[in-house]
């Protein structure tokens, strides 16, 4: 009787060891899929190199190539564009056009993208280009404004011209709305990141009438996209503060433009490895342009970001 009870009490305890060990065995593959699902997620996701942190100081919502200037929201000292030049000293600005006098200037980094659009546009056959004024200083707006009245100009300050952004282009054979060049430049302009500012649909949204002549710089791809979707500028703004985020792809190369309401302490995640540009938009917020590179498509499409 008493080996029937040594027996049993062996069998007992090699099953608690097998149970143990099976035990043991379980808890341990659980927490090598839980690391195998861990690096799983790092291998999928951005590595902390790949972006870094800005801060946005309150300054920055008043400059860039996407400030909205009109008579709610006027240019400050900070806005004005710091390359301005006298286009009648630096002829390599001016190959293909001609100015009206010798005191047209201008943003010089504008200035070059102007001179790469009428390139394009001499080699189409269109080349009677002329720009009849560029940047204006406060002082010079508020004379012409004395002079002209409030139906043909806006105060010091309330004027694009104040920035060095936006120019009068005109053509030396006829007015512009009848010129081949203010034809070519209204199909062409956003090629180069340029706008029609004052389109003439568009006189209830701009509080402007028709002009023509009135280009302003935006930059690509926001050119692109406003004029895929017919927006001004003020309703290509508004649409990206709804959207928050948006993607495009535009002849093959790929875009990230997102908005940031800026507060007294804002900061923003930028990549650390891609070209990226930023902008105040003149009222509230600054826009972040990522540039992708080389999409796997040319078709132009625009999406919003999930």
């Amino acid at each position: 009787m008493k080996k029937w009870g040594f027996f049993l009490f062996l069998l007992l305890c090699l099953s608690f060891v097998i149970v143990n060990r099976e035990s043991s065995y379980q808890d341990n593959e659980e927490v090598q899929n839980d690391e195998k699902n861990n690096n799983d997620h790092l291998d999928n996701s951005e590595t902390p190199e790949s972006f870094r942190t800005i801060e946005i100081t309150k300054e920055q919502v008043f400059q860039g190539n996407l400030l909205l200037v009109n008579t709610e929201y006027p240019v400050h000292q900070e806005s004005i564009k710091s390359d301005v030049v006298n286009l009648f000293t630096h002829k390599e600005l001016t190959m293909g056009y001609g100015l009206l006098d010798h005191e047209i200037k201008l943003s010089e980094d504008v200035a070059g993208k102007f001179s790469e659009m009428i390139a394009a546009a001499g080699e189409e056959g269109v080349r009677h280009f002329l720009i009849t004024s560029g940047f204006r200083d406060f002082d010079e707006q508020s004379v012409l404004y004395q002079e002209m009245g409030s139906d043909y100009a806006l105060p010091a300050g309330y004027s694009e011209h104040n920035l060095g952004l936006s120019l009068d282009a005109g053509s030396t054979q006829m007015k512009m709305d009848a010129a081949p060049e203010g034809k070519w430049i209204e199909k062409n302009a956003w090629k180069y990141g340029f706008i029609l500012r004052y389109p003439k649909d568009k006189t209830e949204v701009t509080g402007i009438q028709y002009e023509p002549w009135h280009i302003r710089y935006v930059g690509f791809p926001h050119s692109a996209i406003m004029e895929e979707k017919n927006f001004a500028l003020e309703e290509y703004l508004e649409f990206l503060k709804e959207q928050k985020s948006i993607s495009t792809t535009i002849q093959g190369e790929k875009y990230e433009i997102s908005y940031y309401p800026v507060t007294k302490d804002t900061t923003i995640h930028v990549p650390s490895n891609l070209r990226w540009e930023l902008s105040g938009n003149n009222m509230d917020g600054v826009i972040l342009t990522v540039f992708l590179g080389a999409a796997h498509t040319d078709r132009k499409e625009i999406r919003m970001a999930e």
